[in-house]
């Protein structure tokens, strides 16, 4: 047998391929379990807003909403369990109604980035913030996404991508790019937003797990022993970190 997965019989944006994604990593208990602790920096840096709405952009086949019951899940695809269906260019909430946005994996398929950030600078109220979870750019990374991953990782892309489809159309670089490589143009462009936090993490334990496309590489119970790997590995996080979380707060 071999290591990788039956491929969803569907095209990548259609609805069905991200529900057969979602029972995928409910069965796999060692991305499940990654999913989670991403998920607890969501609930980590959102547990401050005892009031306010709470909003999931991308929601997909996740399942954030067993971690913050109060969060409102939302996607561009009409899907079973999400709430709301909507392009985060174009958010259906007032001015100042929102404290948190959280995403997984999403900045970097939005065709517009700059139309989200905008919506994100409206809708949010101060001191409300954007918690994103996204592909990093780093040395082992680029080996990574360039080499073995399907969608495009390209570090000298504009601040657009082609719209081609929800999860089809994609620059994984594209969080680097605006708050890294053109981090004064960003302030620039969002006055009321500011990056607080860009960091590094995650090397081994994405891969191992087999992610969307392989059979989990290790047991399940080895989940805290590489975690452990990786904290080791974390003064070397900005050349071997896969991915990178970003907090943004409204000023």
């Amino acid at each position: 047998m071999g290591l990788y997965l039956p491929k969803s019989p569907y095209s990548l944006d259609d609805p069905r391929t991200t529900l057969y994604h979602r029972d995928l990593i409910l069965s796999k208990p060692f991305l499940k379990k990654l999913y989670s602790e991403w998920y607890s920096v969501f609930q980590n840096n959102t547990h401050e807003f005892k009031e306010g709405k709470i909003l999931e952009i991308g929601s997909g086949g996740g399942f954030l909403k067993q971690v913050i019951p109060k969060v409102i899940t939302s996607d561009i695809l009409e899907l079973e369990g999400v709430e709301m269906v909507f392009s985060a260019e174009k958010i259906p909430f007032k001015e100042g109604e929102l404290s948190a946005i959280v995403m997984l994996n999403v900045f970097h398929h939005i065709p517009k980035p700059a139309a989200f950030l905008n919506e994100a600078q409206r809708t949010l109220k101060k001191g409300g913030k954007i918690i994103l979870i996204e592909p990093a750019n780093s040395f082992w990374s680029r080996i990574v996404y360039k080499n073995f991953h399907h969608e495009p990782f390209n570090p000298k892309g504009g601040w657009e991508i082609e719209s081609t489809g929800p999860l089809s159309g994609a620059n994984g670089a594209l969080p680097w790019i605006f708050f890294k490589r053109d981090k004064e143009k960003f302030e620039k462009e969002f006055p009321s937003l500011k990056l607080k936090t860009f960091r590094y993490h995650s090397p081994l334990r994405y891969l191992i797990s087999g992610g969307l496309s392989m059979k989990q590489l290790v047991p399940t119970w080895s989940f805290s022993f590489f975690r452990g790997f990786e904290k080791i590995l974390s003064p070397f996080s900005t050349q071997l970190g896969m991915f990178v979380t970003i907090e943004i707060e409204k000023i």
